[in-house]
């Protein structure tokens, strides 16, 4: 080894002045190196004139270390030590096991998808360093294409130097409080939700454009409608019987098994779904290890099409998906 360090030092010098200070003898050193007892010494020789200092004292029992010798060593070691960590974690990080991961995520990824995806994602590579940053998708997009983050996980927005790959649909579902009279009949049309209050969330949010645009093309007009700045607090407004919402399903998926909230099927509304992608820079080169690790997982554990099926009759007919998320 001939990397250089300060003053003319070599790693190669340091090997070889620990080797011999750990087993005393310059020709064991020089076995355990795999270099001949001349080289070893030259490389003690070239290191003590670095130092303007002896290291060694020879004679007929070996080599003893002097009190410079002594003083330098644990310095030496610390070198070493510090170069084979370095060599470990770059090891580490070609496998995906070690590095770090900055990613932004839309509210409803973040708060409803991510959680899950991570905490398998921690089990399987504890050493990653993970950096997640909420936020709506045309911040999200801003994080990106900084490089503040490696992924962002959004709604589609186009531009020239991001690209993206769909990692799955969310799509929207009626949910109704479990005393409901929705709740027992399972099935309404659109012109039904005209009698009831309609819980609308966070009007930043492309969902809330979304509902509000089925709403008007359905020609309805709700009783009255109750405006929330987050789909938790939605939620919990329709659990509390103040009216009822069209949230994503991925949202709901924990109330429904609790049979706190009920899903209903509404027969002459398309299954409308908004796409979620992985968005980079398109200059960013290669993933690192670390990112396309955690993109298979997303894959693995991604939320399936239908996992919130109410009927049959939905799987039959057309998809509308929204533009926005």
């Amino acid at each position: 080894m001939s990397s250089g360090l300060s003053g003319g030092i070599t790693l190669a010098q340091l090997e070889a002045f620990v080797e011999v200070a750990r087993g005393g003898s310059i020709g064991g050193a020089a076995e355990r190196l795999f270099v001949t007892q001349p080289g070893l010494t030259s490389r003690i020789q070239g290191l003590e004139r670095s130092l303007g200092s002896r290291l060694f004292v020879r004679g007929r029992a070996g080599s003893r270390m002097t009190e410079t010798g002594r003083a330098f060593l644990p310095y030496a070691e610390r070198v070493l030590g510090a170069l084979e960590a370095g060599r470990a974690t770059i090891a580490e990080m070609a496998t995906g096991s070690a590095g770090r991961l900055a990613i932004g995520a839309a509210p409803a990824v973040s708060t409803y998808v991510l959680p899950a995806v991570l905490h398998r994602f921690q089990e399987s590579h504890p050493l990653v360093q993970l950096a997640i940053r909420a936020g709506h998708s045309e911040e999200v997009l801003q994080m990106v294409l900084r490089e503040d983050v490696e992924l962002g996980l959004m709604r589609p927005i186009g531009h020239p130097d991001v690209t993206s790959v769909l990692l799955y649909e969310d799509r929207l579902v009626l949910v109704v409080h479990r005393g409901h009279p929705f709740a027992s009949a399972g099935t309404v049309r659109m012109a039904q939700l005209g009698t009831e209050h309609l819980i609308l969330f966070d009007r930043t949010s492309s969902y809330h454009e979304l509902t509000s645009a089925l709403v008007r093309q359905a020609g309805i007009r709700p009783r009255g409608t109750i405006e929330v700045d987050n789909i938790d607090a939605a939620k919990r407004m329709v659990e509390q019987r103040l009216g009822i919402a069209l949230l994503p399903a991925t949202s709901v998926q924990v109330e429904i098994g609790a049979g706190r909230l009920v899903p209903v099927e509404v027969s002459d509304l398309p299954p409308v779904e908004r796409q979620i992608v992985a968005a980079r820079r398109r200059d960013a080169g290669e993933l690192s290890t670390a990112a396309a690790a955690f993109l298979a997982m997303l894959e693995e554990l991604r939320p399936q099409r239908g996992d919130l099926r109410v009927s049959p009759a939905r799987t039959s007919k057309g998809t509308a998906r929204s533009g926005r998320a």
